[in-house]
Parts: structure tokens; C-alpha cells; sequence
């Protein structure tokens, strides 16, 4: 291949970032000292070709390091990798974390999605806006700038802030301003992103036996110790006395279904990978939960990381992998700090490794970061992103469990369904059938946020009413009038106040027309303006596009459109007119859109319209 590089130079700081992760260059190839043409052809294109999956690690280096990714430095990752500058620009420019221009080394990312604008957050907008001006303008002391971002899975501590750094220096950006009250500055300090602690908010079900979170918060996320010593590990042990097809057998025994969304049933899909001759094998933990509203995954990665290492090797065990990944979303550094930690110590103590337990299988886990993009969620458009492509998704079939991750068999199953599965082995399937309904067996965790009492994570069984988990929350903030209950997310539905003794089960709420999604359970009190809801679920839907598919990257313009005229009153036609292009719109994206986004950017705007009466003119 021809690969004309970018003329630009990188500096010594970016160089060395890159370095620092792929090792020095040994050939001319890459950048190092010319050793002649055999050393080129033995060194050179295909073995680096062959790290293409390191792009994203190499942008997130140079990132980290510099606060942005200039041509130099872009240009020395593709002579590095082999990669042609057009492919890595169409990859490190579909990422909103990833900056390809000069910016300040800080950015503030104030969250202004759904959960947030009920609890302020464009009063905090506005009070940023005040003092440095629109997003964007630098910082009074240069340091840093402002953005508006979508939800960043801090919804139980809304309004959040999210701040993104270059250097290695304290940030000191924050000194003129004043957040307003219950402005929360989330995150740690990995890869140069600062906190200011907020208290976790997490609460229980008043005399519940837990389950799924039984060491949340109890057991100290950092030590094996004591993780073993409150059941940890239990689990695997249990299914290597099994073996990998009684795993399997108890999996499919206790008819877990998938709890990010799509609800497939877990034991068919291991087994379906598990049963693939092509080698090797892959199991992806998907941990870029970016839907707004949902928290979860991110509460059970940092507060018990070692439930999260041993779920994923067991199902690596059962599915016959070599290797894992987690793939965690970019904006989540406390989780990444919590699982990295805990995986060196797996592996410290032959948890993890070429002979895991003493047992004779290999399994390894590996964490990959997400760089801000909702699609990347999607588990095709994940291995994309995995492998250094842009994230888009890809068209089925084939399926994972034959052609996934590098074009091999892969499961893949996100935190909370994996977390499950050491459940399922404490105490056996037929057990875990027990609990529930029928056809939704088990505990699930919901994420209660908006205008509730005490937001946060709840676990109930199946079949508890919406009523009874709002209850738990303390019901509606100051005792104000419900007026919508968002479930499953922006890619859910809305549901009414007169709704609220709905069964929480895949059955009761497919019937009902809506969904359980992510676990989103959103509430919405009287003071609340449902149409800039719905306008900026829309926008998240337009923002969040791969623009992949025609339906999806036309049908979300559209349908924001059509919602900015409905709410100022100028539709086109009468209104009636309108209401039938939306349903049109939502129609051809539900039946051609490429991947579940398109699919469902019409469902939470539609459920507001029909259900609610949203956009007719009694705007708050």
C-alpha cells in the first residue's frame, strides 16, 4: 500500500505519548531508524496493520497527554500503526471526547440532558454562560473552556459536570465560578480527569434481601481480599466444578434475559458461541452504558469491580474465549480506575491468566475505552470501535456469535446480565426461575431519577409496580403532582400517572406499548415543560446519529424539526398534517434504519405526543 502520511511533524511530548504506549519505533517503517528494505518488509506494514485495534488507545495517549490531537501527531499514530490519515481522521473525528483543533487543556462538559434539565441544569448553563460567555469561549484565566454534553451517567447527582483535562496539574478552572446548588463535579483523576467528590447517592429497598448489589457498598471495591471473603469467586468455582456446558445448561435454566434493552435470552446466545469450531473466541463485556438515565453499570463497576472480573470470566469459561474486553464508557474514569485495579489483582493472584484457578483455561480481560459516542453502545458498531474503525454499526447477519469482534465468534452482554450470572450459580437456575414472573425471571436494577425523593439505584424483583418503586424513591420531589414517568430511557417511552400500577416486566409493559429498556424509571413532576423534554431527546437522537443510514441520519433532522415547529406554532399545515409526517418519519425509521437507534428515536417523542398531549399549545 501507498501510504502518503501527513507533512506535519509531531512534537517531541506527542511523540512520546504514543511511544509510551506502542514502545519505540524499531524501523523506518514506523518512524524509527531505516534499516534497510528487509527489515521494512519483515517489521513494517503487516505487523503494524496488525495493531490497528491500538488506534483509540493512541488518539486517547495523545489526548490525554496534550488536550487535543494535532496533524503532527495524528500523522506520527498512522506512520506508527500503518494506518492512511483519512481512516484515523474519520475515526478520531467521530468521538466528542477527542479534540482535533487547539482548545484549552480543560474542559468542563456541563451535562443538559434530560434528567439534568429537571434539576437545573440550564440555570447552571446560564450562570457559565454569564461569566466566560457561550461554550466554547476560554476560561477568565485561559485554562479552560465549556461545553454543553449529553447525559453523562451521573443522573442520580444531577445537575452533573463532567471535567476533561490535558495536564497532570491540579485544575484550578473552577475558581470563578460558583456552581449552583447541587452542582455535583464528577469523576477521578485517571488519564487526567479531576473530581471534586460528591456523595454517592445509593439506596435499598426498606427490608429487602439484596442480591445483585448484596456487597454494594458494604465490601471495599479495592480489596480481593475482601471481596472473596463476602462470596467472591464463589461463583467461579462453582462453574468450573460445572464445566462449561453445566454453566450453560444453568444459564439457560434460570431464563435470564438480556438487561440492556434488547432482552435476548443469555443461555442461547453462550451457547451459540460456545458450539463455533472458528478460533479463537471473544467475550465483551459492554460497559458504555450512554443512554440517559441509566447509571447502573456504572454503580456496580465502581463499588464492586470484582463481581464485574469474575462474571466476565465465567462467561469467557462457559463460551470457550481466550480473551475479554470491556469496553467502558469514556466519561466513566472512577469505574476504569475501580476494574483496572481489580483486574492486576486477579491476575496477580491466577484468577486471571494462562491457567486461570489452577484449572487448565486461559482468560484474560482487557479494558478498552469509548471516547463519547452513544452509537458506540450498539454491539456491532462496539467492535468497530474495539478494532479502529469509526463506530458504526454493521448490518445483520451475520450475527456476533459467528462474525464479531475481528471477525470471530463473540458474546457480548453488558454489566448488569453478567452480574446476574453469579447469582444464577449461588444459588442454581431452576432457584433463580423461582423469582419473578414467567417469562421476566429474576431481580432487576432500576435507575430512578428526575424529580424524585432519592434518586438512585434500586433493585426489586420482577413484577413490582411502578407505583410501589416510586414509592421507594420517596415519591415525587416536595409532594408535587406527577406528571409523566419516562421508561427505558430516550430510546423508550412515557407513560402517564394514571399508568402507574404497571407490572415492571418484559410482558406487562409490552403489552402496555412500552418498555423496560435500560431500566430507566424517569419521573417528571408538574413543573417540568414536556415539550423541551421531547426537544432534547430529539436532539440527542440528531446529535447521536452515525449518519450510517439514510432513515436514521434524514429521520432524526426531520423529526427535531417538525417538534421546533409544533412548539412555536407554525406548523406546516394544520397540526393534524404534521402529526401524520412525525408518524411517517418515525414509520421509515422504525423499518429501515440500519441498527436499534434509528429504530427507536421516534418512540419516547411519539409515547409524549400520544400519551400526554405534549406540543399542544399549553406549553409551561
Amino acid at each position: 500500500m501507498d501510504l502518503h502520511l501527513l507533512e506535519a511533524l509531531p512534537t517531541a511530548e506527542e511523540r512520546a505519548a504514543v511511544d509510551d504506549l506502542l514502545g519505540p519505533p524499531e524501523t523506518g517503517w514506523e518512524g524509527g531508524e531505516r534499516r534497510g528494505l528487509d527489515s521494512h518488509v519483515s517489521h513494517g506494514g503487516r505487523e503494524a496493520r496488525s495493531r490497528r485495534d491500538l488506534l483509540l488507545p493512541a488518539l486517547h495517549a495523545v489526548q490525554d497527554r496534550m488536550g487535543w490531537i494535532s496533524k503532527g501527531a495524528l500523522g506520527y499514530i498512522c506512520r506508527r500503526l500503518t494506518i492512511p490519515p483519512a481512516e484515523a481522521y474519520g475515526v478520531a473525528s467521530f468521538y466528542a471526547l477527542l479534540s482535533l483543533e487547539e482548545r484549552p487543556p480543560e474542559v468542563m462538559h456541563v451535562c443538559d440532558d434530560i434528567a439534568c434539565m429537571a434539576n437545573g441544569a440550564e440555570d447552571m448553563c446560564a450562570q457559565l454562560q454569564a461569566v466566560w460567555g457561550p461554550p466554547g469561549t476560554p476560561s477568565p484565566n485561559g485554562q479552560g473552556t465549556w461545553a454543553r454534553s449529553p447525559c453523562l451517567g451521573q443522573c442520580e447527582r444531577a445537575p452533573a459536570i463532567f471535567i476533561q483535562t490535558g495536564s497532570d496539574e491540579d485544575s484550578d478552572m473552577l475558581g470563578p465560578i460558583e456552581a449552583g446548588e447541587g452542582a455535583k463535579i464528577i469523576q477521578a483523576r485517571p488519564w487526567n480527569l479531576h473530581f471534586i467528590p460528591a456523595p454517592q447517592i445509593f439506596s435499598r429497598p426498606w427490608g429487602a434481601d439484596l442480591h445483585l448489589l448484596r456487597r454494594v457498598s458494604r465490601v471495599s471495591p479495592s480489596s480481593l481480599d475482601d471481596f472473596r471473603a463476602n462470596g467472591g469467586y464463589e461463583a467461579l468455582r462453582v462453574a468450573v466444578g460445572l464445566g462449561p456446558e453445566g454453566v450453560i445448561r444453568e444459564v439457560k435454566d434460570s431464563k435470564l434475559l438480556g438487561r440492556g434493552g434488547a432482552a435476548f435470552p443469555t443461555g442461547v446466545k453462550w451457547e451459540a458461541v460456545a458450539k463455533q469450531t472458528v478460533r479463537p473466541h471473544y467475550f465483551v463485556c459492554n460497559a458504555d452504558e450512554s443512554e440517559p438515565g441509566t447509571f447502573k453499570d456504572r454503580v456496580l463497576m465502581e463499588l464492586d469491580p470484582f463481581a464485574v472480573v469474575e462474571a466476565l470470566t465465567i462467561a469467557g469459561y462457559a463460551t470457550g474465549s481466550e480473551r475479554g474486553y470491556i469496553y467502558l464508557r469514556g466519561e466513566y474514569s472512577v469505574a476504569a480506575l475501580a476494574l483496572t485495579n481489580a483486574i492486576e489483582q486477579a491476575r496477580a493472584r491466577g484468577l486471571l491468566g494462562d491457567d486461570v484457578m489452577g484449572a487448565g483455561f486461559a482468560f484474560d480481560i482487557e479494558i478498552r475505552r469509548g471516547a463519547g459516542a452513544y452509537i458506540a453502545g450498539e454491539e456491532t458498531a462496539l467492535f468497530n470501535s474495539i478494532e479502529g474503525k469509526r463506530p458504526e454499526p454493521r448490518n445483520k447477519p451475520p450475527f456476533p456469535v459467528t462474525n464479531g469482534l475481528f471477525g470471530k465468534p463473540t458474546g457480548v452482554n453488558n454489566v448488569e446480565t453478567l452480574v446476574n450470572v453469579l447469582e444464577i450459580l449461588r444459588i442454581g437456575g431452576a432457584e433463580y426461575a423461582k423469582v419473578g414472573t414467567t417469562d421476566s425471571t429474576g431481580w432487576r436494577l432500576f435507575c430512578l431519577s428526575g424529580c424524585v425523593e432519592k434518586p438512585g439505584l434500586y433493585e426489586v424483583e420482577f413484577g413490582t409496580t411502578l407505583r410501589d418503586l416510586l414509592d421507594l424513591a420517596g415519591g415525587v420531589r416536595g409532594g408535587r403532582p406527577l406528571q409523566a414517568v419516562l421508561l427505558g430511557g430516550a430510546a423508550g417511552s412515557f407513560v402517564g400517572p394514571d399508568e402507574l400500577d404497571l407490572p415492571l416486566t418484559f410482558e406487562d409493559t409490552k403489552a402496555a406499548g412500552t418498555t423496560l429498556g435500560s431500566g430507566v424509571v424517569m419521573a417528571f413532576d408538574d413543573t417540568v415543560d414536556l415539550d423541551a423534554i421531547l426537544l432534547r431527546i430529539a436532539r440527542f437522537f440528531r446529535d447521536e446519529s452515525c449518519g450510517q443510514c439514510v432513515p436514521c441520519r434524514v429521520g432524526t433532522v426531520r423529526q427535531e424539526e417538525l417538534l421546533h415547529r409544533l412548539k412555536a406554532g407554525q406548523p406546516i399545515g394544520s397540526r393534524e398534517d404534521e402529526m401524520v409526517l412525525l408518524n411517517e418519519i418515525g414509520q421509515a425509521m422504525r423499518d429501515a434504519s440500519i441498527c436499534g437507534l434509528g429504530q427507536t428515536a421516534s418512540s419516547a417523542i411519539q409515547s409524549g405526543i400520544v400519551r400526554l398531549g405534549a406540543f399542544n399549545g399549553r406549553a409551561k
